[in-house]
């Protein structure tokens, strides 16, 4: 960030030189940015070294940020967002005994409110992507997100039996606490085999005292619980409870599945299944910020004159657009 934010300075520096009645001009009408022992550097000499160093990265963001301060405003959610993330990153150096401005300006920023413009760009930025991926969901995607993803909650009651340990413990302590826990949920489940009741042995044993004292009565919902837990409890039928504890970074659980509520309409779903997708492709796709940005300068109909730049650019795109082995398709 420092080399590009440097680069930038001098970049435009250059370009505010050209017209400059002030500045020494060659026969040719060259402006003269310095001279040493009879050399004449001019503007168009330093602009071909620095265009080579970084001069399309300073003028593609140059251009992103006049079309995102087009397409996003800069309003109180933008500036809520930048200063939040501004207090985050002065406790994390805080809390290492850091100077927070010293790390600005080794950064390359000048002081805390241009650090503030550069979160407000990341900001637009990521508001672009989302919008750009809500504009290409079809109705295909909407239809499998809720055909897979979209369940009803499920009525359950369950025990919860946490290891007893401390994060002090020795990974020996933490095993001989895990089995310990295991045990004493299988035995729990021999009790149940045996007809004793589910309600009264939630009350007497489950670590989970929100429910305890309820018999054990939970709703589970997709995304909201654990998904070895969600996925138990949906392999169960009706008026059964797992045979084995399932094990949860909580501890064992025994589930007793009551019964399962119909999944929602479609209609009452589909905004938030936008928002879901639109969730995991951010997640997912490392491309999608790029794409969205390209997809954006042709709206707003770049075209880069000099060839150089131009041919760099290209080149950057398209490795910008390359999707790794991680990214979603």
């Amino acid at each position: 960030m420092k080399k590009t934010l440097l680069t930038l300075g001098v970049f435009v520096l250059v370009l505010g030189l050209v017209g400059c009645g002030k500045t020494p001009t060659l026969k040719n009408g060259e402006e003269i940015v310095a001279e040493v022992d009879g050399k004449k550097f001019t503007v168009e000499d330093l602009y071909e070294k620095l265009k080579t160093q970084g001069g399309e990265t300073t003028l593609t963001n140059m251009i992103d940020e006049f079309i995102l301060n087009k397409e996003v405003e800069t309003d109180e959610d933008a500036k809520t967002y930048a200063e939040s993330q501004i207090e985050s990153y002065k406790s994390s150096y805080e809390s290492y005994g850091k100077d927070f401005n010293e790390a600005l300006k080794e950064a390359g920023y000048a002081d805390e409110d241009a650090f503030k413009e550069a979160l407000i760009v990341e900001y637009k930025k990521q508001k672009v992507a989302e919008d750009y991926i809500k504009d290409n969901i079809t109705d295909e995607d909407i239809n499998d997100y809720y055909a897979n993803n979209i369940y009803g909650d499920i009525e359950v009651k369950h025990i919860l039996i946490s290891p007893d340990v401390d994060d002090n413990a020795t990974d020996e302590e933490k095993e001989d606490a895990e089995k310990k826990a295991k045990e004493e949920a299988e035995k729990i489940i021999k009790k149940l085999d045996k007809g004793e009741k589910f309600e009264d042995l939630a009350k007497e044993y489950s670590d989970d005292k929100g429910t305890a004292k309820n018999g054990g009565k939970l709703t589970a919902t997709y995304g909201e619980v654990v998904d070895e837990f969600w996925n138990a409890a949906n392999e169960l039928k009706n008026k059964k409870y797992t045979t084995e504890p399932v094990k949860t970074e909580y501890g064992y659980h025994i589930i007793y599945r009551v019964k399962a509520n119909d999944k929602p309409e479609l209609k009452d779903v589909k905004d938030t299944i936008i928002e879901k997708i639109v969730e995991d492709k951010l997640a997912n796709d490392t491309t999608i910020q790029a794409e969205a940005l390209v997809e954006l300068r042709k709206k707003y109909n770049l075209k880069i004159n000099d060839k150089d730049i131009k041919k760099t650019y290209n080149t950057n795109v398209k490795e910008s657009l390359a999707k790794d082995e991680n990214s979603s398709n």
